[in-house]
């Protein structure tokens, strides 16, 4: 009777730790090289077609993913600086100010009944087209997904940054609108941020306890 309650333990805790975390692929199928990192969980490299799997814990309230580019390594082999989508991450910036960066950004609940919540953001303007979907169907909705060609085909020069493209709004009044230089991002990714206090991005919602995947070039 002990061994079997033991058991039974063992199996209740396995199932604890599983139901306590979700899993985030992050694969890269751009034909460069890209250094995701991510909030919790760090960051790595990324060479084409290669994934990486992060567990993030259930009640993570202010998750991100985003991707790096350019990046470069320092005497001991360790990460340098990156061009874009660097600032706020665990490496210094290459240069003052906000670089360009897409951000995958999630809230994921806690209890039963509850519901994730996660869309892409370009508050910082565009470095790396993005796909953030849930990697089972049992979501009423399905995810975000922010291509290249058009906004970096329509980036203003004046905005143009290595390898992304910036925002113009940036730090700016919540007048900062279309007419300043951000219709591009709402016409190519229409569930984005596009400036600090642009409330009309569309959020997404799954059900507690639901895996993800990002993917770089989708």
């Amino acid at each position: 009777m002990a061994s079997v309650l033991c058991l039974l333990a063992v199996l209740l805790l396995a199932a604890a730790v599983v139901t306590d975390a979700v899993t985030i692929v992050v694969t890269n199928k751009c034909g460069y090289t890209m250094w995701p990192a991510a909030l919790p969980g760090g960051g790595t490299v990324l060479n084409t077609g290669e994934s990486w799997s992060i567990d993030v814990p259930v009640g993570t309230r202010s998750g991100r993913v985003w991707g790096r580019t350019g990046c470069g390594f320092i005497a001991n082999g360790t990460l340098g600086q990156c061009q874009t989508g660097d600032c706020g991450g665990t490496l210094a910036c290459s240069k003052v100010g906000f670089e360009p960066i897409t951000l995958a950004e999630y809230s994921l609940a806690t209890g039963a009944g509850g519901a994730d919540q996660f869309d892409i953001s370009l508050v910082h303007g565009f470095n790396a087209p993005m796909s953030f979907l849930p990697s089972a169907s049992r979501c009423a909705r399905g995810g975000p997904s922010c291509p290249v060609q058009e906004i970096t085909f329509n980036c203003p020069s004046e905005q143009r940054r290595v390898a992304g493209c910036g925002n113009p709004c940036d730090g700016k009044s919540s007048s900062c609108g279309p007419n300043n230089g951000t219709e591009y991002f709402k016409k190519a990714c229409p569930q984005t941020i596009t400036y600090p206090r642009d409330t009309t991005n569309t959020v997404f919602t799954c059900p507690t306890g639901t895996n993800y995947k990002i993917t770089f070039c989708p």
